[in-house]
């Protein structure tokens, strides 16, 4: 059964609107629906995972994307199977597609309480194989950018052979909503007195220094863009 198409909401409203599909039936109250913090989230991450159902069995793909205003852009070879399925799906496929960061680890004295902080989106969808030669080259500009901001001009464009070779879906951001988790340890009242360490183990992300290519010619520097990074 295919699931309901959801109203359309102005990209301008401050929230998305919870649906049927958005709303978690477990921890409820960790779900936002906050327009800037699910961009922000979208836009910290670099990969996502792209599910889908094909031949009646569920598949999940990891692969980039990058988020373009209101649409997400995710690319990838021509054969592979959820980009050939947009592309002849009618009127779109089906799919659901998430970005998770993981902000720490919840060591508490109970093994059951142990749990993680983290910030998820969740995105459900019809996702349409990009055609348009111009916004085709532009969402592969997003996607480049995304990784690295800045790199897209700083690269030699995709040729007529590459952009045959690669698909691009665009997902647009209208079914949408955010989970999070902060705080620390949980505890049943009993295992407080327990002698087990418990806290939080914080995670960040860090970037380490720049590996120029052998090719390169000696003493070319590392653009600036990256050094910011």
């Amino acid at each position: 059964m295919s699931a309901p198409r959801p109203q359309q909401q102005p990209a301008d409203t401050a929230s998305y609107r919870p649906t049927e599909r958005t709303v978690p039936t477990r921890s409820p109250d960790r779900a936002a629906y906050d327009r800037d913090l699910v961009h922000a989230i979208l836009d910290e991450g670099y990969v996502c995972h792209l599910g889908f159902v094909r031949d009646d069995v569920p598949v999940v793909l990891p692969t980039l994307y990058a988020r373009v205003a209101e649409r997400l852009y995710v690319h990838g070879s021509t054969g592979s199977r959820p980009l050939r399925a947009a592309g002849l799906a009618d009127p779109g496929l089906p799919v659901c597609l998430t970005v998770t960061h993981v902000d720490g680890l919840v060591l508490a004295r109970s093994a059951f309480h142990h749990s993680i902080n983290y910030r998820s989106v969740v995105v459900h969808g019809l996702a349409y194989d990009v055609t348009d030669p111009e916004e085709k080259r532009q969402a592969l500009d997003a996607l480049v950018d995304h990784v690295v901001p800045g790199r897209a001009a700083d690269s030699r464009p995709a040729n007529k052979k590459e952009l045959a070779a690669t698909a691009v879906i665009r997902l647009d951001l209208t079914e949408v909503s955010a989970k999070l988790r902060t705080g620390g340890v949980n505890e049943e009242p009993e295992d407080l007195a327990l002698p087990h360490w418990a806290g939080v183990v914080p995670l960040t992300r860090t970037y380490g220094t720049p590996l120029a290519d052998p090719a390169l010619p000696t003493g070319t520097e590392p653009p600036e863009y990256l050094t910011a990074l």
